[in-house]
This record gives structure tokens, sequence and C-alpha cells, in this order.
């Protein structure tokens, strides 16, 4: 979240994301999809977060992040590694990222 509101730079998450998340976060980062609009904008706020378990060693979770007055869903997969660290495998922002990466 700190990432994707502009508070934190990408690199802050070597280590954390697998390849693939992290190539995802470098796309989305630059436009800090989840920064507040205007002047008095506040940093965003998780408003509440769920998971599912698949599978032993997989969690696919969601979050609703407040952005000043917008509201978005973020979905992630985490993924437990052989060195017992969980690492982010995919991020998903929904309609929020596709427009983004369409030249928005």
């Amino acid at each position: 979240m700190l990432t994707l509101s502009g508070q934190r730079p990408v690199h802050t998450l070597l280590g954390h994301a697998l390849p693939a998340a992290y190539d995802q976060l470098i796309e989305l980062a630059p436009r800090a999809p989840l920064r507040p609009a205007g002047e008095r904008a506040t940093a965003p706020v998780v408003r509440r977060c769920g998971e599912y378990q698949p599978r032993h060693g997989v969690i696919e979770a969601f979050a609703r992040i407040a952005s000043g007055d917008r509201l978005t869903a973020l979905a992630f997969r985490l993924e437990l590694g052989a060195d017992a660290r969980w690492r982010c495998a995919a991020i998903d922002l929904g309609p929020l990222a596709q427009g983004m990466s369409h030249g928005s």
C-alpha cells in the first residue's frame, strides 16, 4: 500500500515479492494509484481485509483501501517459499490498474 500510494519506493519490496509481482509493482508504482487526491489528502487506510487459503502455503487476500474519498479494492496472492518466508506472487487493482496500463 505504501508503494502504490507513492510513499515508499518499489525497491523496498525486493525480497518480498516474486519476479512477476515485482514487475507488476514496477509498472504500477510510478502512477501511485492509491495516492489520495487533493491538497488535504491523508495517507491511504485499510478499511477491511480478508483472506482465503486455497491450499497450504498459499494465501489469496483482498483489502479495501480508502484513499481520500475513493475506495479501491486490492487483491494479492502470497506464497510461502522453501525458506519459510511469505512473498507476494501477484497483485491486482482490477479496472483501476487495467485502465492505467493503457495510457491513462
